[in-house]
């Protein structure tokens, strides 16, 4: 029995570049409020909100966006206009806009693994957004499957990959985020391959899981089909 039958991506960030782009969104909010607050307050009271609306509004530009409304109330102590919230929406909207870029090596891989393997494109976010990125990316002919979820925990991975493959046990999830992708899905009994962003959102920040045995690290996803032979040959 091969001991790997099914593969797990990440999306945002693994696939395609997502973080640098609310970056850029942060940096618009800041500059609209200049005039309140010090920056680094702004961006400090903003992540408050996110942290604390995430079990309302979920992961997701749509939640990013009320949240920067409801820090505009705060950091002006009500007396935002009329019109600096609807530049925010505006500065949302364009969010929903911005173009799909490829992270290198994307796709030679996903073409290498697809028929060999199951793959599932397992992602979070907003559903719209998701499913117009994946489109814009040219990418969904490789996927089996596609998951678009409101987070990722162990019953997660447990019931994606009990219900398309044949278990956890024989499953890989790859990604970005060591909270999200790698360590609940270790958790699950898959393996878990860790591949670095830069701008990984600091959220999603938490200590690799080193001394687990179904965790690999690599620098980018072209290396992916060397943990997969390594692992096949143990």
């Amino acid at each position: 029995m091969r001991p790997i039958t099914a593969i797990g991506f990440d999306a945002d960030d693994t696939l395609w570049q997502n973080e640098q782009y609310y970056r850029l969104t942060e940096q618009s909010f800041v500059d609209l409020l200049g005039e309140f607050a010090e920056g680094a307050h702004i961006t400090e009271r903003l992540l408050e909100a996110e942290k604390r609306n995430l079990a309302y509004y979920g992961f997701g530009i749509k939640g990013f966006t009320l949240s920067m409304i409801e820090t505009a109330i705060e950091i002006t102590g009500g007396q935002v206009s009329t019109d600096t919230i609807a530049e925010i929406l505006e500065i949302g909207r364009n969010l929903l806009r911005h173009p799909v870029e490829k992270l290198p090596h994307v796709e030679e891989t996903l073409e290498a693994l697809n028929g060999e393997y199951l793959l599932v494109l397992i992602t979070k976010g907003d559903l719209f957004d998701q499913e117009r990125k994946l489109a814009q990316s040219g990418l969904g002919d490789f996927f089996d499957a596609v998951e678009i979820v409101s987070d990722k925990n162990a019953t997660t991975y447990r019931r994606i990959f009990s219900k398309l493959a044949d278990g956890p046990e024989r499953a890989m999830m790859v990604g970005n985020s060591l909270k999200s992708d790698i360590v609940p899905a270790i958790a699950a009994g898959s393996y878990g391959v860790f591949i670095p962003h830069a701008l990984t959102w600091v959220v999603e920040h938490v200590e690799p899981p080193t001394d687990a045995p179904r965790f690999r690290q690599i620098e980018h996803l072209g290396q992916l089909g060397s943990v997969i032979e390594a692992i096949k040959a143990a």
